[in-house]
Protein backbone atom coordinates (compact mmCIF):
# COMPACT_ATOMS: atom_id res chain seq x y z
CA UNK A 1 0.00 0.00 0.00
CA UNK A 2 2.50 2.53 0.75
CA UNK A 3 4.54 1.44 -2.25
CA UNK A 4 0.88 2.24 -4.37
CA UNK A 5 1.00 5.61 -2.69
CA UNK A 6 4.48 6.54 -3.32
CA UNK A 7 3.76 5.67 -7.03
CA UNK A 8 0.01 7.64 -7.32
CA UNK A 9 2.06 10.73 -4.98
CA UNK A 10 4.97 10.53 -8.15
CA UNK A 11 2.29 10.90 -10.75
CA UNK A 12 1.01 13.60 -9.82
CA UNK A 13 4.03 15.42 -9.08
CA UNK A 14 5.64 14.47 -12.63
CA UNK A 15 5.41 17.64 -15.04
CA UNK A 16 3.70 17.27 -17.94
CA UNK A 17 5.32 19.57 -20.56
CA UNK A 18 3.30 20.06 -23.86
CA UNK A 19 3.52 23.06 -26.60
CA UNK A 20 1.37 25.52 -27.58
CA UNK A 21 1.01 25.05 -30.96
CA UNK A 22 0.17 21.20 -30.22
CA UNK A 23 -2.76 21.91 -27.17
CA UNK A 24 -4.19 24.29 -29.63
CA UNK A 25 -4.11 21.86 -32.78
CA UNK A 26 -5.65 19.29 -30.57
CA UNK A 27 -8.37 21.70 -29.40
CA UNK A 28 -8.89 22.80 -32.68
CA UNK A 29 -8.85 19.23 -34.17
CA UNK A 30 -11.69 18.21 -31.29
CA UNK A 31 -13.86 20.83 -31.76
CA UNK A 32 -12.96 19.99 -35.55
CA UNK A 33 -14.20 16.54 -35.40
CA UNK A 34 -17.12 17.17 -32.61
CA UNK A 35 -18.78 19.14 -35.64
CA UNK A 36 -17.75 17.26 -38.21
CA UNK A 37 -19.59 14.24 -36.68
CA UNK A 38 -22.76 16.46 -35.32
CA UNK A 39 -23.43 17.64 -38.63
CA UNK A 40 -22.81 14.52 -40.40
CA UNK A 41 -25.50 12.50 -38.41
CA UNK A 42 -27.85 15.60 -39.44
CA UNK A 43 -27.08 15.57 -43.03
CA UNK A 44 -27.35 11.55 -42.90
CA UNK A 45 -30.48 11.84 -41.10
CA UNK A 46 -31.75 14.43 -43.33
CA UNK A 47 -30.63 12.60 -46.28
CA UNK A 48 -32.40 9.40 -45.36
CA UNK A 49 -35.96 11.16 -44.35
CA UNK A 50 -36.34 12.85 -47.58
CA UNK A 51 -35.61 9.75 -49.18
CA UNK A 52 -37.99 7.50 -46.86
CA UNK A 53 -40.76 10.65 -47.31
CA UNK A 54 -40.23 10.33 -51.44
CA UNK A 55 -40.43 6.51 -51.24
CA UNK A 56 -43.29 6.78 -49.13
CA UNK A 57 -45.34 9.40 -51.45
CA UNK A 58 -44.02 7.09 -54.83
CA UNK A 59 -45.84 3.89 -52.80
CA UNK A 60 -48.86 5.96 -52.06
CA UNK A 61 -48.93 7.27 -55.59
CA UNK A 62 -49.00 3.78 -56.97
CA UNK A 63 -51.71 2.46 -54.25
CA UNK A 64 -54.21 4.84 -55.59
CA UNK A 65 -53.52 3.20 -59.47
CA UNK A 66 -53.69 0.03 -57.61
CA UNK A 67 -56.93 1.06 -55.98
CA UNK A 68 -58.50 2.66 -59.11
CA UNK A 69 -57.64 -0.73 -61.24
CA UNK A 70 -58.81 -3.15 -58.18
CA UNK A 71 -62.12 -1.21 -58.35
CA UNK A 72 -62.65 -1.60 -62.33
CA UNK A 73 -61.12 -5.03 -62.64
CA UNK A 74 -62.42 -6.40 -59.36
CA UNK A 75 -58.96 -8.11 -58.73
CA UNK A 76 -55.40 -7.04 -58.12
CA UNK A 77 -53.11 -6.40 -61.26
CA UNK A 78 -50.47 -3.92 -60.20
CA UNK A 79 -47.10 -5.47 -58.80
CA UNK A 80 -46.12 -5.89 -55.35
CA UNK A 81 -49.94 -5.13 -54.52
CA UNK A 82 -51.58 -7.83 -52.73
CA UNK A 83 -55.40 -8.31 -50.83
CA UNK A 84 -55.79 -8.32 -46.58
CA UNK A 85 -51.56 -9.36 -46.71
CA UNK A 86 -51.19 -11.12 -43.34
CA UNK A 87 -47.71 -9.29 -43.21
CA UNK A 88 -49.40 -5.78 -42.76
CA UNK A 89 -48.01 -3.67 -40.01
CA UNK A 90 -51.12 -3.66 -37.34
CA UNK A 91 -50.58 0.48 -37.20
CA UNK A 92 -51.49 0.49 -40.65
CA UNK A 93 -53.96 -1.86 -40.23
CA UNK A 94 -55.77 -0.18 -37.88
CA UNK A 95 -55.81 3.14 -39.61
CA UNK A 96 -56.96 1.44 -43.05
CA UNK A 97 -59.87 0.07 -40.96
CA UNK A 98 -60.48 3.85 -39.87
CA UNK A 99 -61.05 4.26 -43.53
CA UNK A 100 -57.90 6.33 -44.65
CA UNK A 101 -55.25 5.38 -46.69
CA UNK A 102 -51.94 5.80 -45.14
CA UNK A 103 -48.28 4.18 -45.64
CA UNK A 104 -45.87 2.55 -42.75
CA UNK A 105 -42.16 2.21 -43.02
CA UNK A 106 -40.87 -0.62 -40.78
CA UNK A 107 -36.90 -1.37 -40.15
CA UNK A 108 -35.90 -4.85 -41.53
CA UNK A 109 -32.42 -6.32 -41.72
CA UNK A 110 -32.35 -5.74 -45.47
CA UNK A 111 -33.28 -2.03 -44.76
CA UNK A 112 -36.17 -0.08 -44.27
CA UNK A 113 -39.46 -1.33 -46.12
CA UNK A 114 -42.07 1.08 -47.35
CA UNK A 115 -45.77 -0.21 -46.94
CA UNK A 116 -48.78 1.69 -48.56
CA UNK A 117 -52.60 0.40 -47.93
CA UNK A 118 -55.94 1.63 -48.82
CA UNK A 119 -59.36 0.35 -47.97
CA UNK A 120 -61.62 -0.96 -51.12
CA UNK A 121 -65.19 -1.05 -51.91
CA UNK A 122 -66.21 -4.92 -50.93
CA UNK A 123 -64.55 -4.16 -47.17
CA UNK A 124 -60.74 -5.50 -47.91
CA UNK A 125 -57.38 -4.18 -47.26
CA UNK A 126 -55.54 -3.75 -50.65
CA UNK A 127 -51.81 -3.03 -50.07
CA UNK A 128 -48.26 -2.23 -51.39
CA UNK A 129 -45.18 -3.37 -50.17
CA UNK A 130 -41.40 -2.50 -51.38
CA UNK A 131 -38.12 -2.00 -50.16
CA UNK A 132 -35.89 0.56 -50.07
CA UNK A 133 -34.43 0.77 -53.31
CA UNK A 134 -31.00 -0.57 -54.12
CA UNK A 135 -30.46 3.13 -55.82
CA UNK A 136 -31.54 4.78 -52.89
CA UNK A 137 -29.50 2.55 -50.67
CA UNK A 138 -26.32 3.30 -53.02
CA UNK A 139 -26.56 7.03 -52.57
CA UNK A 140 -26.94 6.90 -48.79
CA UNK A 141 -23.94 4.58 -48.91
CA UNK A 142 -22.25 7.55 -51.10
CA UNK A 143 -23.20 9.80 -48.96
CA UNK A 144 -21.82 8.02 -45.69
CA UNK A 145 -18.19 8.14 -47.39
CA UNK A 146 -18.40 11.48 -48.39
CA UNK A 147 -19.71 12.43 -45.33
CA UNK A 148 -16.95 10.58 -43.42
CA UNK A 149 -14.09 11.75 -46.12
CA UNK A 150 -14.84 15.35 -45.26
CA UNK A 151 -14.89 14.80 -41.57
CA UNK A 152 -11.26 13.58 -41.80
CA UNK A 153 -10.60 16.67 -43.94
CA UNK A 154 -11.84 18.86 -41.57
CA UNK A 155 -10.05 17.03 -38.82
CA UNK A 156 -6.30 17.31 -40.91
CA UNK A 157 -7.18 20.87 -42.15
CA UNK A 158 -8.19 22.57 -38.48
CA UNK A 159 -5.02 20.01 -36.90
CA UNK A 160 -2.63 21.98 -39.69
CA UNK A 161 -3.91 25.33 -38.65
CA UNK A 162 -3.90 24.65 -35.13
CA UNK A 163 0.00 23.95 -35.50
CA UNK A 164 0.79 26.99 -38.10
CA UNK A 165 -1.62 29.61 -35.11
CA UNK A 166 -0.20 27.89 -32.27
CA UNK A 167 3.82 27.49 -34.09
CA UNK A 168 3.44 31.52 -34.34
CA UNK A 169 2.19 31.98 -31.04
CA UNK A 170 4.61 29.69 -29.20
CA UNK A 171 7.33 31.17 -31.54
CA UNK A 172 6.72 34.68 -30.14
CA UNK A 173 6.66 33.25 -26.59
CA UNK A 174 9.50 30.81 -26.91
CA UNK A 175 11.26 34.20 -28.07
CA UNK A 176 9.72 36.52 -25.11
CA UNK A 177 10.82 33.58 -22.63
CA UNK A 178 14.54 33.82 -24.28
CA UNK A 179 14.54 37.52 -24.04
CA UNK A 180 13.41 38.08 -20.65
CA UNK A 181 15.99 35.23 -19.42
CA UNK A 182 18.72 37.16 -20.87
CA UNK A 183 17.45 40.30 -18.84
CA UNK A 184 17.34 38.44 -15.66
CA UNK A 185 20.56 37.26 -16.73
CA UNK A 186 21.91 40.84 -16.16
CA UNK A 187 21.80 42.38 -20.04
CA UNK A 188 20.14 45.74 -19.86
CA UNK A 189 19.99 46.15 -23.45
CA UNK A 190 17.61 43.14 -24.36
CA UNK A 191 13.83 43.95 -24.71
CA UNK A 192 11.25 41.29 -25.14
CA UNK A 193 8.94 43.57 -27.59
CA UNK A 194 11.79 43.77 -30.35
CA UNK A 195 12.77 40.42 -29.80
CA UNK A 196 9.56 38.46 -30.65
CA UNK A 197 8.90 40.64 -33.61
CA UNK A 198 5.95 40.51 -35.88
CA UNK A 199 3.64 42.83 -37.32
CA UNK A 200 -0.01 41.80 -36.12
CA UNK A 201 -0.58 42.93 -32.06
CA UNK A 202 -1.82 40.56 -29.93
CA UNK A 203 -2.12 39.81 -26.31
CA UNK A 204 1.67 38.45 -26.42
CA UNK A 205 2.95 42.03 -27.34
CA UNK A 206 1.12 43.73 -24.07
CA UNK A 207 2.68 40.72 -22.32
CA UNK A 208 6.21 41.93 -24.07
CA UNK A 209 5.46 45.65 -22.92
CA UNK A 210 4.86 45.34 -19.64
CA UNK A 211 7.75 43.37 -18.81
CA UNK A 212 10.02 45.50 -20.76
CA UNK A 213 8.56 48.10 -18.21
CA UNK A 214 8.82 46.48 -15.48
CA UNK A 215 12.23 45.44 -16.54
CA UNK A 216 13.23 49.12 -16.78
CA UNK A 217 11.75 49.97 -13.65
CA UNK A 218 14.07 47.46 -12.08
CA UNK A 219 17.04 48.45 -13.54
CA UNK A 220 16.39 52.01 -12.52
CA UNK A 221 15.83 50.79 -8.78
CA UNK A 222 18.77 48.69 -8.90
CA UNK A 223 21.25 51.31 -10.46
CA UNK A 224 19.98 54.05 -8.15
CA UNK A 225 20.77 51.37 -5.15
CA UNK A 226 24.17 50.91 -6.65
CA UNK A 227 24.87 54.14 -6.61
CA UNK A 228 24.00 54.87 -3.50
CA UNK A 229 26.31 51.70 -2.03
CA UNK A 230 28.69 52.94 -4.15
CA UNK A 231 28.89 56.76 -3.02
CA UNK A 232 28.55 55.46 0.80
CA UNK A 233 31.32 53.38 0.56
CA UNK A 234 33.71 55.52 -1.34
CA UNK A 235 32.85 58.39 1.14
CA UNK A 236 33.70 55.97 4.24
CA UNK A 237 37.09 54.99 2.82
CA UNK A 238 38.70 58.45 3.56
CA UNK A 239 37.68 58.34 7.13
CA UNK A 240 38.64 54.19 7.77
CA UNK A 241 41.68 55.10 6.19
CA UNK A 242 42.35 57.92 8.51
CA UNK A 243 41.25 55.38 11.87
CA UNK A 244 43.74 52.98 10.44
CA UNK A 245 46.59 55.42 10.45
CA UNK A 246 45.88 56.88 13.84
CA UNK A 247 45.27 53.28 15.05
CA UNK A 248 48.73 52.15 13.77
CA UNK A 249 49.88 55.25 15.80
CA UNK A 250 48.75 54.03 19.56
CA UNK A 251 51.19 52.72 21.71
CA UNK A 252 51.61 48.89 21.88
CA UNK A 253 49.20 47.01 23.39
CA UNK A 254 45.74 44.72 23.48
CA UNK A 255 43.73 47.22 23.09
CA UNK A 256 45.28 48.90 19.80
CA UNK A 257 45.66 45.69 18.57
CA UNK A 258 41.79 45.48 18.82
CA UNK A 259 41.50 48.71 17.33
CA UNK A 260 43.64 47.69 14.22
CA UNK A 261 42.05 44.48 14.08
CA UNK A 262 38.84 46.30 13.36
CA UNK A 263 40.01 48.86 11.66
CA UNK A 264 41.59 46.71 8.98
CA UNK A 265 38.17 44.87 8.99
CA UNK A 266 36.08 47.67 8.56
CA UNK A 267 38.34 48.24 5.52
CA UNK A 268 38.22 45.53 4.08
CA UNK A 269 34.68 45.59 3.95
CA UNK A 270 34.20 48.78 2.34
CA UNK A 271 36.60 47.58 -0.36
CA UNK A 272 34.53 44.66 -1.15
CA UNK A 273 31.42 46.64 -0.97
CA UNK A 274 32.74 49.37 -3.88
CA UNK A 275 34.01 45.69 -5.77
CA UNK A 276 30.21 44.78 -5.68
CA UNK A 277 28.96 48.03 -6.67
CA UNK A 278 31.23 48.08 -9.55
CA UNK A 279 30.14 44.60 -10.49
CA UNK A 280 26.82 45.33 -10.42
CA UNK A 281 27.28 47.88 -12.69
CA UNK A 282 28.35 45.73 -15.74
CA UNK A 283 30.89 47.88 -16.70
CA UNK A 284 34.13 46.15 -15.78
CA UNK A 285 36.02 44.24 -18.55
CA UNK A 286 39.10 41.97 -18.55
CA UNK A 287 42.64 42.80 -19.59
CA UNK A 288 43.60 39.31 -20.82
CA UNK A 289 47.20 37.65 -21.14
CA UNK A 290 48.27 34.26 -22.11
CA UNK A 291 48.80 32.34 -18.73
CA UNK A 292 49.96 28.72 -18.34
CA UNK A 293 46.82 28.40 -16.13
CA UNK A 294 48.07 25.23 -13.13
CA UNK A 295 51.74 26.82 -12.97
CA UNK A 296 49.80 30.14 -12.21
CA UNK A 297 47.15 28.50 -9.60
CA UNK A 298 50.19 26.76 -7.84
CA UNK A 299 52.29 29.72 -7.44
CA UNK A 300 49.03 32.03 -5.98
CA UNK A 301 48.33 29.21 -3.51
CA UNK A 302 51.69 28.59 -2.58
CA UNK A 303 51.63 32.69 -1.75
CA UNK A 304 48.01 32.67 -0.65
CA UNK A 305 47.73 29.82 1.68
CA UNK A 306 50.83 27.29 1.60
CA UNK A 307 48.47 24.51 3.77
CA UNK A 308 46.42 23.66 0.77
CA UNK A 309 47.38 21.05 -1.02
CA UNK A 310 47.70 22.03 -5.43
CA UNK A 311 47.44 18.43 -7.60
CA UNK A 312 47.92 19.75 -11.52
CA UNK A 313 46.23 16.90 -13.58
CA UNK A 314 46.75 18.26 -17.52
CA UNK A 315 48.28 21.76 -18.05
CA UNK A 316 46.53 24.07 -20.22
CA UNK A 317 47.41 27.34 -21.21
CA UNK A 318 45.17 29.82 -21.23
CA UNK A 319 43.45 33.75 -22.21
CA UNK A 320 41.91 35.66 -19.37
CA UNK A 321 42.82 38.19 -17.07
CA UNK A 322 45.50 36.86 -13.88
CA UNK A 323 43.98 40.03 -11.47
CA UNK A 324 40.48 38.62 -11.67
CA UNK A 325 41.30 35.01 -11.74
CA UNK A 326 43.32 35.71 -8.58
CA UNK A 327 40.95 37.40 -6.91
CA UNK A 328 37.86 34.34 -7.44
CA UNK A 329 41.04 32.27 -6.47
CA UNK A 330 41.72 33.73 -3.11
CA UNK A 331 38.45 33.96 -2.02
CA UNK A 332 37.45 30.91 -2.88
CA UNK A 333 40.43 29.67 -0.66
CA UNK A 334 39.39 32.22 2.26
CA UNK A 335 36.06 30.63 2.32
CA UNK A 336 37.33 26.93 2.50
CA UNK A 337 39.60 27.91 5.38
CA UNK A 338 36.97 30.07 6.80
CA UNK A 339 33.54 27.80 6.79
CA UNK A 340 35.66 24.58 6.06
CA UNK A 341 37.97 22.00 7.58
CA UNK A 342 41.48 21.07 6.51
CA UNK A 343 42.59 19.89 4.19
CA UNK A 344 42.08 22.29 1.06
CA UNK A 345 42.51 20.45 -1.92
CA UNK A 346 43.15 22.76 -5.29
CA UNK A 347 42.89 20.54 -8.72
CA UNK A 348 43.46 22.22 -11.51
CA UNK A 349 42.61 20.01 -15.10
CA UNK A 350 42.48 21.65 -18.21
CA UNK A 351 40.47 25.07 -17.67
CA UNK A 352 38.93 23.52 -14.32
CA UNK A 353 39.92 24.57 -11.57
CA UNK A 354 38.27 22.74 -8.33
CA UNK A 355 38.49 24.24 -4.76
CA UNK A 356 37.30 21.66 -1.95
CA UNK A 357 37.32 21.32 1.83
CA UNK A 358 36.74 18.76 4.29
CA UNK A 359 34.05 20.72 6.22
CA UNK A 360 30.44 20.13 6.52
CA UNK A 361 29.91 21.65 2.68
CA UNK A 362 27.77 24.32 1.31
CA UNK A 363 24.31 25.24 3.07
CA UNK A 364 21.10 24.23 0.70
CA UNK A 365 20.26 27.39 -0.01
CA UNK A 366 23.50 28.69 -1.27
CA UNK A 367 23.28 25.32 -3.91
CA UNK A 368 19.54 26.21 -4.34
CA UNK A 369 20.48 30.02 -5.26
CA UNK A 370 24.01 30.74 -5.83
CA UNK A 371 26.12 33.14 -3.65
CA UNK A 372 24.28 36.50 -2.32
CA UNK A 373 25.75 39.42 -0.51
CA UNK A 374 25.94 39.61 3.56
CA UNK A 375 24.97 35.57 3.27
CA UNK A 376 28.18 33.66 4.04
CA UNK A 377 28.74 30.27 3.05
CA UNK A 378 28.13 28.32 6.10
CA UNK A 379 25.12 27.53 7.30
CA UNK A 380 26.69 28.58 10.84
CA UNK A 381 28.07 32.07 10.06
CA UNK A 382 29.10 32.95 14.32
CA UNK A 383 30.15 36.08 13.14
CA UNK A 384 32.17 35.58 11.14
CA UNK A 385 32.68 37.24 7.56
CA UNK A 386 29.89 39.07 5.58
CA UNK A 387 29.32 36.52 2.55
CA UNK A 388 30.76 39.02 0.38
CA UNK A 389 33.61 36.99 -0.64
CA UNK A 390 31.37 34.15 -2.94
CA UNK A 391 29.54 37.01 -4.65
CA UNK A 392 32.73 38.75 -5.59
CA UNK A 393 34.30 35.79 -7.11
CA UNK A 394 30.89 34.79 -8.80
CA UNK A 395 30.80 37.96 -10.68
CA UNK A 396 34.38 38.00 -10.86
CA UNK A 397 33.69 34.58 -12.96
CA UNK A 398 30.89 36.36 -14.94
CA UNK A 399 33.54 39.18 -15.97
CA UNK A 400 35.73 36.58 -17.12
CA UNK A 401 32.91 34.86 -18.90
CA UNK A 402 33.63 31.78 -16.81
CA UNK A 403 31.26 29.81 -14.68
CA UNK A 404 31.29 29.04 -10.53
CA UNK A 405 29.44 25.91 -9.37
CA UNK A 406 29.34 24.75 -6.06
CA UNK A 407 28.12 21.46 -4.85
CA UNK A 408 28.50 18.93 -1.93
CA UNK A 409 30.54 16.10 -1.29
CA UNK A 410 28.49 13.29 -0.63
CA UNK A 411 29.73 8.91 -0.42
CA UNK A 412 28.21 7.32 -3.38
CA UNK A 413 24.70 6.45 -3.41
CA UNK A 414 24.07 7.93 0.31
CA UNK A 415 20.59 10.13 0.06
CA UNK A 416 20.44 13.98 0.90
CA UNK A 417 20.46 13.58 4.73
CA UNK A 418 23.40 12.21 5.21
CA UNK A 419 25.90 14.87 6.68
CA UNK A 420 28.61 16.09 3.67
CA UNK A 421 31.74 15.43 3.57
CA UNK A 422 33.57 18.31 2.23
CA UNK A 423 32.63 21.56 -0.32
CA UNK A 424 33.49 22.18 -3.24
CA UNK A 425 33.62 24.89 -5.70
CA UNK A 426 33.95 24.63 -9.51
CA UNK A 427 35.59 27.30 -11.64
CA UNK A 428 34.84 26.97 -15.77
CA UNK A 429 36.95 28.87 -17.76
CA UNK A 430 36.00 29.73 -21.17
CA UNK A 431 37.70 28.06 -24.06
CA UNK A 432 37.16 31.58 -25.77
CA UNK A 433 37.73 34.50 -23.39
CA UNK A 434 35.47 37.82 -23.78
CA UNK A 435 37.53 40.74 -25.52
CA UNK A 436 37.97 43.94 -23.48
CA UNK A 437 34.20 45.44 -24.76
CA UNK A 438 32.64 42.47 -23.06
CA UNK A 439 31.75 40.21 -25.82
CA UNK A 440 32.74 37.40 -27.47
CA UNK A 441 35.16 36.99 -30.40
CA UNK A 442 33.17 35.49 -33.78
CA UNK A 443 34.63 32.05 -34.70
CA UNK A 444 35.02 31.16 -38.35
Amino acid sequence: MRGITWRRADLRAADIRTGLKWKLSAAIALVGALVAVALSLVVHNAARVSMLDNARDLADERIRIAQRNYELSGRPNFPNVKVDDPRLPEPLREKVHQGRRATYVTDADGGPDIWAAVPVQDGRVLSLHTGFTDRSTDILNDLDQALVIGSIAVVLGGSAIGVLIGGQMSRRLRKAAVAAGQVAQGEPDVRVRDAIGGVVRDETDDLARAVDAMADALQQRLEAERRVTADIAHELRTPVTGLLTAAELLPPGRPTELVLDRAKAMRTLVEDVLEVARLDGASERAELQDILLGEFIARRVAAKDPDAEVRIVHESEVTTDPRRLERVLFNLLANASRHGKPPVEVTVEGRVIRVRDHGPGFPEALLAEGPSRFRTGSSDRAGRGHGLGLTIAAGQARVLGARLTFRNIRPAGAPEYVPAEGAVAVLWLPEHAPTNTGSYPMLP
